[in-house]
């Protein structure tokens, strides 16, 4: 690879604050949330025009599509962005379970209230490129955007990326998987003009069940209704008008009086590293191809579809999985199946897994408790990691991947970072029984 030499120069702080917040998913929203209810002084870095991450860039509003009978559920602000969205109509029913599907347009609208309600110091369209550092401690991130080439200055920091981004350029030691064996990257679209009532009335005489598409399961839950959907695009592949090699299957939702298929998530690429531009750019633009052969094949072979028009795409690509931390703890396949406890709790999760073909539903009550230590990097301080690239094993990530579990270890992050300031001691030396308090203050069960 070719090199050029950048030539030295002099930064200009941009801003400062006591907790930075980097990314503005389920998790770094939680995270900064939760640090301004603290009091804190609190700044929230979005590299896009708008908050919500995968909910509003990648058009995945099953945040607790989960959520069944006897599911026990953290609550705090995961269980909030759920109440809000319903109270200013960005809600719809998630046929998948209990939860509230979120429309991911409007929940660009909600975000920007909660955030504005909580006092957090707003910034968009503004890339973190680097991390400013003292020693062994985080100090700030650099940042690039119109605006030109920036630092901010922080005294917490919270890497909420979802690709563990600062903690890479930190030094962070952090693991990631194979290309080949990387969960998929999807792009999601919608769909206007769908005869709702004769798509359902297909969906009842086509029922599918989550064992048509879980390749691993406890058993209890093979029989529970699920959106699966797969006859069209076979029927295509079959005709000859969808390559036969394309992975396009998946899920529908996000259904409307006013004829929306809002939420169809069914065209994946394989082998994609989301921290690789190479790849995402041909994921994109492969995705957009497979997601135009589904919606042809919606319109040809599914009821309700005949006269639909695509609508929209995602604004950007959905990515599952890329860097993970290795954290002070790393959370494993055995502690989410056998309902672990951990002094230093921040919250709970059911028992939900669901990736790499492996599904177990929490149908029991059951759940298990996410330690600080997962989200608590090694070798650099006062930095915190929150959301899919917390401390887990292959197995265990397929829940803390989960939006509400993002949304728990990003509240986490946020309420820890405020009270190591208050406190005036280190990340790594905040009292988490005062971390606990504030958490359950903040409603959430931690224990």
């Amino acid at each position: 690879m070719k090199e050029i030499k950048e030539p030295s120069r002099t930064i200009p702080v941009m801003a400062e604050a006591d907790v930075l917040v980097v990314g503005s998913g389920p998790a770094g929203l939680s995270a900064a949330l939760a640090s301004a209810r603290e009091g804190v002084d609190t700044m929230l870095l979005e590299r896009y025009g708008c908050f919500g991450g995968n909910i509003t860039q990648a058009m995945v509003g099953t945040i607790a599509w989960y959520r069944q009978d006897a599911t026990v559920d953290a609550g705090g602000i995961g269980v909030e962005f759920e109440a809000r969205a319903a109270e200013m109509g960005a809600a719809l029913k998630d046929y998948d379970g209990q939860g509230q599907l979120l429309d991911a347009d409007m929940f660009k609208y909600v975000a920007d209230k909660l955030v504005q309600e909580a006092g957090v110091v707003p910034i968009l369209h503004c890339h973190s490129v680097d991390t400013i550092m003292d020693g062994d401690a985080i100090t700030g991130v650099i940042t690039e955007s119109k605006s030109g080439r920036h630092a901010i200055l922080a005294k917490r920091v919270v890497d909420a990326t979802g690709d563990a981004d600062l903690a890479f350029h930190a030094g962070v030691p952090y693991r990631k998987e194979p290309r080949e064996k990387l969960m998929g990257a999807t792009t999601t679209f919608g769909c206007s003009g769908v005869d709702v009532g004769e798509f359902l009335e297909y969906v009842r005489g086509n029922p599918s069940r989550l064992a048509d598409w879980a390749t691993t399961t406890s058993g209890k839950e093979d029989d529970l209704f699920s959106t699966w959907i797969a006859e069209p695009f076979d029927k295509a592949k079959q005709a000859g008008e969808i390559p036969a090699d394309s992975v396009i299957l998946g899920y529908w939702g996000g259904l409307t009086e006013a004829g929306e298929a809002t939420n169809i998530n069914v065209a994946h690429s394989l082998g994609i590293d989301s921290t690789d531009v190479w790849d995402l750019t041909k994921a994109e633009i492969e995705g957009r191809q497979k997601a135009i052969w589904a919606f042809e094949a919606l319109r040809k072979y599914t009821p309700g579809f005949e006269h639909s028009r695509l609508r929209s795409f995602n604004s950007s690509l959905g990515t599952r999985e890329s860097r993970k931390i290795v954290g002070d703890y790393i959370l494993t396949e055995h502690d989410v199946k056998n309902q672990a406890r951990f002094d230093d709790t921040v919250g709970i999760f059911p028992e939900f897994l669901d990736a790499h073909g492996v599904v177990i539903m929490p149908t029991t009550g059951r759940y298990f408790q996410v330690p600080y230590r997962a989200i608590l990097p090694q070798k650099v301080e006062n930095l915190l990691v929150a959301g899919r690239c917390v401390s887990a094993d292959r197995i265990a990530f397929a829940a803390t991947r989960q939006m509400m579990c993002c949304s728990v270890t990003g509240q986490g992050a946020g309420a820890a970072a405020a009270v190591s300031l208050k406190e005036n001691v280190s990340c790594r030396q905040v009292n988490i029984t005062t971390v606990q308090k504030a958490l359950e203050k903040q409603g959430v069960r931690t224990r």
